[in-house]
């Protein structure tokens, strides 16, 4: 998949599904957004705007191999006296230059990420045991009360054997290979699964 748009992610991961503004969601992308999820939620979770945030992205940014060309990718065009500065704690990056430093931290992450996805894959297989996946339905308040499903809940699943492939198609961007994927995950909800075939967030933990 592309980078384009990590650094959105970065800072707004957490709150959900970015985009879903009226609770539903289609199979392919929220499978992939939960995904892209586990690679932001191994990043760095102090701010770029806190000290400890730009520090450790500056250092990210000049140790790792692509730092410099992210950076130039994300519109950076300070000398290389002053990236050193920032690095070193000397002195403080304009606000426009620090949405820069996130944007080139967040996407050089998810490309190092996405270049070498073993360690996700092995992360999601967790030795064999998978990893649970919490199913969050979709918002039904603005269904009208006669047509609304009073069984729709919460569900949760442990799920084996598809994170290779799974992990392969986000990489690729196939979301018709992940809606593929969450047509088997939901196989095992029985006659409930129709019910999830358009959910509002799925969350993920080993």
């Amino acid at each position: 998949m592309s980078t384009d748009g990590w650094k959105n992610f970065g800072k707004y991961g957490a709150a959900g599904d970015p985009g879903n503004v009226h609770g539903k969601i289609g199979l392919g992308r929220a499978l992939e957004d939960a995904l892209e999820r586990m690679i932001v939620e191994g990043g760095i979770k102090s701010p770029v705007t806190s000290r400890r945030g730009l520090l450790a992205r500056m250092r990210y940014l000049t140790a790792t191999k692509g730092g410099p060309a992210a950076m130039a990718d994300a519109g950076i065009t300070a000398t290389p006296a002053t990236i050193k500065a920032w690095t070193k704690g000397k002195q403080q990056p304009r606000p426009a230059n620090l949405e820069l430093i996130d944007t080139a931290y967040w996407n050089l992450r998810a490309h190092n990420v996405l270049s070498n996805p073993g360690a996700l894959k092995q992360h999601l297989n967790n030795a064999g045991k998978g990893t649970k996946v919490e199913i969050h339905p979709i918002n039904q308040d603005p269904v009208i009360p006669t047509r609304r499903r009073d069984n729709l809940r919460l569900r949760t699943l442990q799920v084996r054997y598809v994170w290779d492939e799974a992990v392969d198609a986000m990489v690729a961007g196939d979301e018709a290979k992940l809606e593929e994927i969450w047509d088997d995950i939901i196989a095992d909800l029985d006659s409930d699964w129709g019910a999830y075939t358009y959910v509002r967030h799925i969350g993920l933990g080993a």
